[in-house]
């Protein structure tokens, strides 16, 4: 569908690769169906030879097959193909594990959800926030439509005692929870001096990094020399054989990235945190602005699934960035979040020490 193939070559179609790339990087989102997927590569001019959409199970295929980061399976094993690697192979581990959590056929709804389902959950219970339309209707003839939020109130075990919300009043409170949140110019300036710092002196770990790596390489490669000939003298049945061969070059093709990425790409990180930063600082635009589902999916990456509403409030729980080891755990948004919260009693340098 994406590769032309030749009696000793494949060639890959660089257009339709992007596309087969992009479905993977949407697909472990999570906000998208085998059937989504089916759609998108059909918009995008990927369809069956006959020019039809291709099959759910078509695309649940696509997602699990190894060709697109460099292997192929022959015989019932999987062997290194010289073709290029569309995508990379911690992509397609992330698309694996959300064919697995999405093993499950979702219904589709019967209702358009409103922009904030799926977003928060009830204080009191634990269970979801759902939303419903309700129409008054004046004796002047004038008819008014509201949309509220509420509990599902689906818990066997407790009779939630939470009401409901107006939608303008939720969408208040999350803005302002967004709000706290936005990155300070200042902070910023710091934060990228910082990085910038940061990444002048990483390369003397990053050389390390590089030859542990090609040790771990090498280790690999002997491990399939020795289960070759444990094979080939009938040390090793097939069954056993094809099973740990699998393992150790998707094994080796994630050291390979790990170490494509110290080696070529060490200072890819720079880019994308400075992108970051930008984001937080835009913060206050999303959180004044008009469009919900956009500000729903700035929400989900802030908060996660923190979010809480009960007494007519919505909040946030405590952002948790240390784990059990007393190590860093969270993510850039839950280290912020921190920030803010103790930027009134620290100063600027300690609070982005954090």
């Amino acid at each position: 569908m994406c590769l032309v193939y030749g009696v000793q070559s494949i060639v890959v179609e660089k257009k339709k690769s992007r596309i087969v790339r992009l479905a993977f990087e949407r697909y472990v989102k999570g906000n998208m169906r085998l059937e989504d997927v089916s759609n998108f590569l059909a918009k995008s001019g990927v369809t069956t030879r006959t020019g039809k959409r291709i099959s759910k199970t078509k695309a649940s295929f696509i997602l699990s097959n190894p060709f697109y980061i460099g292997l192929f399976k022959y015989g019932g094993e999987i062997h290194e193909g010289k073709h290029e690697p569309i995508i990379s192979k911690k992509l397609f581990d992330e698309a694996q594990e959300m064919l697995k959590f999405r093993g499950q056929p979702e219904r589709k709804p019967q209702n358009e959800p409103q922009p904030y389902c799926g977003l928060i959950s009830c204080a009191s219970c634990g269970m979801m926030i759902t939303a419903e339309n309700k129409t008054k209707r004046q004796k002047n003839g004038n008819v008014h439509e509201y949309t509220y939020y509420r509990c599902t109130k689906k818990s066997k075990t407790i009779k939630c005692p939470e009401m409901s919300l107006r939608s303008e009043k939720l969408d208040e409170q999350l803005s302002s929870l967004i709000k706290k949140v936005s990155l300070p110019k200042d902070w910023a300036e710091e934060l990228n001096r910082l990085a910038l710092q940061d990444h002048k002196n990483s390369a003397p770990s990053l050389t390390a990094g590089v030859k542990e790596k090609e040790t771990r390489l090498s280790v690999i490669s002997q491990k399939l020399e020795r289960l070759l000939t444990g094979y080939l003298d009938q040390v090793i049945d097939q069954v056993d054989y094809t099973s740990q061969k699998s393992k150790l070059l998707l094994e080796k093709k994630s050291l390979q990235e790990e170490m494509t990425s110290l080696s070529h790409k060490q200072n890819d990180w720079l880019a994308p945190f400075q992108n970051w930063l930008k984001d937080a600082q835009s913060l206050d635009k999303i959180a004044s602005d008009s469009d919900l589902f956009a500000k729903k999916v700035c929400a989900k990456e802030i908060f996660g699934s923190h979010l809480l509403l009960g007494e007519k409030t919505v909040r946030a729980s405590a952002p948790k960035i240390l784990n059990s080891l007393g190590e860093f755990g969270g993510n850039p948004w839950d280290a912020l979040r921190a920030s803010r919260i103790s930027a009134s009693k620290k100063p600027l340098s300690s609070v982005l020490v954090l």
